[in-house]
Order: structure tokens, then sequence, then C-alpha cells
């Protein structure tokens, strides 16, 4: 379970997470990866992985667009291509890569494309943005493999993008009033249309 950390300094400072404690912009020390996720509105993506044990910081963002410092608000209006995305920090000693790609597969429907549930638009598309070759390699194939699963009882193809995260382009992290959304508004929406059938979790071929 996550741990709330020292509740007054982390909310008056912005830079750090409201539950984790951890610094938004904070880079993988040793035994530490970076990943990026999209599976639609990123207020309920970010809560499942700041409660997911192992991760050690979460920020949610913009990524996979043309414009520089997109708004909220701009994204959502269409035309920047950017997708609703959470920038992910995890312990590989307390989750694996194939661990932590499985979630990201679980916690939305990957077949649906430019939506998640009653959330249209192309800013709800799913993606995967890695930052290590072992990462885009089990990305691929956890995809094929998640597909197999879900497509025997039903679902068509998985329209996950899955790309590096330099192909990515920036992520622009997004304003503070979304950081930590889902703590600072309990009762806040979130929307995760999942296929409800497990996603295998692979190991690394090394």
């Amino acid at each position: 379970m996550f741990e709330f950390h020292n509740a007054i300094n982390v909310h008056d400072d912005p830079n750090r997470h409201v539950v984790l404690g951890t610094p938004l912009d904070m880079e993988p020390g040793e035994g530490q990866e970076l990943i990026y996720f999209a599976a639609g509105c990123y207020w309920g993506v970010e809560k499942v992985f700041w409660e997911t044990p192992g991760v050690v910081a979460t920020a949610v963002g913009f990524m996979g667009g043309h414009a520089d410092h997109p708004t909220y608000k701009q994204v959502c209006a269409g035309g920047t291509g950017h997708l609703e995305t959470v920038r992910v920090v995890y312990d590989t000693s307390k989750i694996s890569t194939g661990q932590i790609i499985a979630t990201f597969f679980e916690i939305h429907d990957p077949t649906q494309g430019d939506r998640q549930g009653g959330d249209i638009g192309h800013q709800y598309h799913s993606a995967i943005w890695t930052t290590t070759d072992e990462q885009y390699d089990l990305a691929v194939r956890t995809r094929e493999a998640y597909h197999d699963t879900i497509s025997e009882h039903g679902f068509g193809a998985i329209t996950t993008h899955i790309a590096t995260a330099a192909d990515g382009g920036q992520f622009w992290f997004a304003e503070d009033s979304h950081q930590g959304y889902l703590f600072k508004n309990p009762d806040g929406y979130q929307c995760h249309s999942r296929t409800g059938y497990a996603c295998p979790v692979l190991k690394s071929r090394s």
C-alpha cells in the first residue's frame, strides 16, 4: 500500500506528489526505471499507479503531440495531438517491468482507439512510451499476448501505440491542479473501461 508523506509540507510544495512525497519530475535512481503510460483520463490512471507497490513517483501530463506547453483545455479541445499521459518511476526490485506493463493493460480497454468508455477523443488513446530496450520488447510482446487472451472473448484488435520516449517527444507536465487529482478530489471523476481479463506477466528475454 502507498504511504502518505509529510501532509502539510507536501501540500505546500506543488513540485512534490501529494501522496508519494517524491518530486513530480523525479529521475530514476539506481534500480529504478521511468516509463510513460496513456490509458484514458489521466486522473484515474495516475491513482492506480500511485497505489501500486513499487511505484515511487507519478505525474500527469501530455505526450505525443506537436504543440509546446499545451494546457489541459487545449489538449481536450483537440488539435495539439497530445495524449493524457502518466509519468511513472518504479523500483524494479519491488515490481518488474512485465508486472507494471500488465497492470497498464488491465486498467483500461486497449481496443477502443480514440476513446475510453464515454470519454471520446484522441487524447484518450492508449499508448506506452518506453525508456529502455527491455521495456519496449516487453511492451510489444505483452500487447501480443494480451490480444491473444482477450480476442478469445470477442474483443477486437488492441490499438495501443508503443514507441520510445524519444519518439513520443517531450513530456509536458499538466497544471498543478491535475497532479494527484483524485487525492485532492476523492469524489472526482475517473473512467476505466476494462476488459475484465487478466494480462499475462511476461519476463525479460535476458
